[in-house]
């Protein structure tokens, strides 16, 4: 039966950075849940589409082909490697608009869904172990200080902290208040702050959270 780790928090929290760790060292797949919301919302502002319109978006999730490609962190939309353009903070403000629409977020949620269901994965995102996999094996909810993930955020696009720093409280207010699947730590998700914490000091906490939850130490180093 396949495993399966959810690693949910808010934007910047070092997510991705982590989970796509923490499956290299399982020999897992990593799922980047978030890269398919930010390809959807690079699809809309290519069609000069409104992020916030709930029927054309709906429609555009459905038919969007979105691929994630094993052993890698490239992203495909519609056959075409988009996983560079999906980081920029137009499409990031975007893909927090679009991820607020139900519709979207039933279409891509069952496309998770079924990968989950064939491999062992490590699956990160707002809702992973609250609505995606609410019974996963391990559920971590990755947190940081908003200082600290403004600054992580403001490295990695190079853009101004303050403003990056807006946008992050702004996304976070969405995600926390959205009508569906909003953002929360699910009751039995293990709380993880990573806040003055290296890389590799946040991805050792949670493999000991694995060794202790899924293996007992006896499977996975």
């Amino acid at each position: 039966m396949a495993i399966v780790i959810a690693i949910d928090g808010p934007a910047a929290a070092g997510k991705s950075t982590i989970a796509r760790r923490l499956a290299d060292r399982l020999g897992f797949t990593y799922i980047d849940s978030g890269a398919m919301y930010r390809a959807l919302a690079l699809w809309a502002l290519r069609e000069k589409l409104d992020p916030a319109d709930m029927h054309r978006m709906e429609q555009l999730a459905m038919a969007a082909w979105i691929e994630l490609e094993r052993g890698t962190s490239r992203v495909l939309l519609n056959s075409e490697d988009v996983t560079e353009a999906i980081r920029s903070v137009d499409v990031s403000a975007a893909a927090s608009m679009v991820a607020a629409i139900p519709g979207v977020r039933r279409a891509l949620v069952e496309k998770q869904k079924a990968i989950g269901a064939q491999e062992n994965v490590v699956m990160e995102g707002r809702d992973i172990g609250s609505v995606v996999f609410p019974n996963a094996d391990l559920k971590i909810f990755l947190d940081a200080q908003p200082e600290e993930r403004a600054r992580r955020r403001a490295a990695e696009v190079n853009g101004d902290r303050d403003s990056v720093a807006s946008q992050i409280r702004e996304r976070d207010e969405r995600d926390r208040t959205r009508a569906e699947a909003p953002l929360t730590q699910a009751p039995d998700a293990v709380y993880v702050d990573s806040t003055g914490k290296s890389i590799e000091e946040v991805e050792d906490s949670i493999l000991r959270l694995v060794r202790a939850r899924i293996t007992n130490g006896k499977e996975f180093s």
